[in-house]
């Protein structure tokens, strides 16, 4: 597959420069039993760890159209009618990182879980996409996940997180790179979301499974999203980000981008050499703003 076949969340994280010292950065072996993906390439040592003090949190199972999906969770322990955060993960499955995010929002108060919906291709093919090394043995896997089925993963996955006493009325999503995607797309889709939050979500992909690309959806967003973006993402230009802002605007959409000088794909993933820790803070306070502002966090 050449580079231009490549989605633009993939040619943004192949982009990264690696590091010119693997000091610092775990061993293969050390990731894995940590539970990082492989595929992102180099994990680094000082990877944020958030604990489970105070909280609630674990895997559980989500009843879906055809089986039940895994999932992990992470809520204030003995809070009731929390609100209520899926979490979209990238390519790479529901590794370390994104439980650790989970567990991030489970602190800001929270019911957050992060569904595992690539566990059909995982049990059809007997593969653990954590586990695999490389990005392009991913691809065939994730790019047959059609809307229509994450939809409906995701919907199912609001429906539990109301079984457990979540507030359906302070709905949120938020996620990152394809979750990013995930944003802009389920935001088409349920009118309940009070908010959204897309980092680095590609603009431009289309697939046979998703044949839309987030600007061709721009005018059937359903509530406020924000977009942040890295400057310097390979894949992810900024000419797109500028068609993205004026299809949202030409369809009265509430919306806001905030783009980060000299930050990568990838600029939140602490575990990744593309971190940057002075844009993911502030993306990440922005985002707690957005949810704020829009109703979903006290």
């Amino acid at each position: 597959m050449s580079m231009q076949e490549l989605p633009s969340d993939v040619i943004g994280l192949s982009k990264i420069m690696p590091p010119l010292s693997r000091r610092g950065f775990m061993s293969s072996s050390a990731a894995a039993a940590a539970g990082y993906t492989l595929a992102a390439g180099p994990v680094r040592a000082d990877a944020v760890h958030t604990d489970t003090n105070g909280l609630d949190a674990g895997m559980t199972t989500v009843k879906v159209s055809d089986g039940e999906m895994p999932a992990y969770y992470a809520r204030p322990a003995g809070v009731e009618n929390p609100p209520i955060v899926l979490v979209a993960m990238e390519i790479f499955g529901l590794h370390e990182y994104i439980k650790d995010v989970t567990r991030r929002l489970g602190h800001l108060g929270a019911l957050a879980v992060a569904p595992n919906y690539y566990f059909r291709a995982e049990k059809t093919n007997g593969v653990d996409l954590t586990k695999i090394t490389d990005i392009q043995k991913l691809l065939p896997i994730v790019n047959t996940k059609t809307d229509t089925e994450l939809f409906s993963d995701l919907d199912a996955t609001v429906a539990w997180a109301r079984s457990q006493h979540g507030t359906g009325s302070r709905l949120g999503i938020m996620g990152f790179c394809r979750g990013g995607r995930t944003v802009w797309h389920y935001s088409t889709h349920n009118a309940d979301l009070k908010a959204g939050v897309a980092f680095y979500g590609t603009l431009i992909d289309k697939n046979p499974a998703a044949p839309k690309n987030s600007i061709e959806l721009a005018a059937e967003v359903k509530e406020p999203v924000l977009g942040l973006y890295g400057a310097d993402d390979a894949g992810i230009k900024l000419d797109q980000i500028a068609q993205m802002e004026e299809a949202l605007k030409a369809a009265n959409k509430t919306f806001e981008f905030v783009v980060y000088s000299g930050a990568p794909h990838g600029f939140h993933a602490d575990y990744r050499p593309s971190y940057r820790k002075d844009a993911a803070e502030d993306a990440w306070n922005r985002m707690i703003g957005w949810f704020k502002k829009y109703g979903v966090l006290s």
